[in-house]
């Protein structure tokens, strides 16, 4: 995910204050490109990373799953984030933006949706 130079600080309060993810130490020969590593609870992170040309992706975006939105809700009012919950779809979810304009989704349990790839290994 990118974000522009200086963002450390800004990155620790959204990820890690605001959505309670594990800061991760990266490796060290990488800290000097900036940027800071999170732990997502399935095992997966999310990487931030200095972009010097930063624009923020406003359409594509990652999508995080919780199981209490209106527990995100509250927590968005706490730290000052704007919300937009999407009624669109059966399943309760909610847009934000990171600190910098990076669209993001977070929805309550998980999407009906599958891989769009053949995973038998056929």
């Amino acid at each position: 995910m990118n974000a522009p130079r200086g963002h450390e600080a800004e990155a620790r309060t959204f990820f890690g204050a605001f959505l309670r993810l594990p800061e991760l130490t990266k490796p060290e020969i990488l800290q000097a490109n900036g940027g800071v590593w999170f732990a997502l609870p399935d095992g997966r992170q999310i990487h931030t990373g200095v972009a010097d040309a930063f624009v923020p992706s406003t359409k594509g975006h990652i999508c995080l799953f919780c199981d209490d939105l209106d527990t995100v809700l509250a927590r968005a009012e706490q730290f000052g984030v704007v919300c937009s919950l999407d009624t669109r779809v059966h399943l309760r979810r909610l847009y934000l933006s990171d600190p910098w304009g990076n669209r993001m989704e977070i929805v309550e349990g998980r999407h009906d949706s599958s891989p769009s790839w053949n995973t038998a290994g056929d």
